[in-house]
């Protein structure tokens, strides 16, 4: 049965392939968006700009808070440093 299996199954490999590779990408980009590592560095490119005027404090408040969400949604499908 095993070999049958094998055997009638084996036109899906590059479905299944395609499919774990979508995953995998998924996996890794959503760990790069909630990283608290690269989080915080955004917010100190925030600091950086409105400290060298080139976006206004209304501007940085959006983005910080955008921030802020992606930290809190981050942490609530439980992301960690490193």
């Amino acid at each position: 049965m095993g070999l049958f299996t094998g055997l009638v199954t084996l036109p899906l490999a590059p479905v299944k392939g395609v499919v774990w590779l979508a995953e995998t990408l998924t996996e890794q980009a959503e760990a790069r968006l909630y990283d608290p590592g690269r989080i915080a560095a955004e917010m100190q490119q925030i600091a950086d700009e409105v400290a060298e005027g080139e976006i206004t404090e209304e501007e940085a408040a959006a983005r910080e808070e955008e921030l802020i969400h992606r930290l809190n949604e981050g942490r609530a499908r439980g992301y960690q440093p490193g």
